[in-house]
């Protein structure tokens, strides 16, 4: 098995519990299952900041890689 095949069998799990929407946005607690971690979150966007956190410190850290506003690949 090489890198790339390693890579794409580590996963991130998470379990989302969405208790309220409020301020057009949800608050609730997200659990991640191979992390063995659960914590609340206020808003979506904390909620997806905790998902990249948990995903960058995976088994291969620094391997993920985010789209950024500078990356001039285009989508079709």
């Amino acid at each position: 098995m090489d890198k790339d095949e390693m890579s794409l069998s580590q996963e991130s799990t998470f379990l989302i519990k969405v208790y309220f929407r409020q301020n057009n946005t949800w608050q609730g607690r997200i659990e991640w299952l191979e992390g063995g971690q659960s914590i609340s979150f206020r808003s979506l966007l904390e909620m997806l900041t905790l998902m990249r956190e948990a995903s960058e410190t995976s088994a291969f850290p620094g391997e993920t890689n985010f789209r950024q506003w500078t990356d001039k690949e285009d989508v079709s």
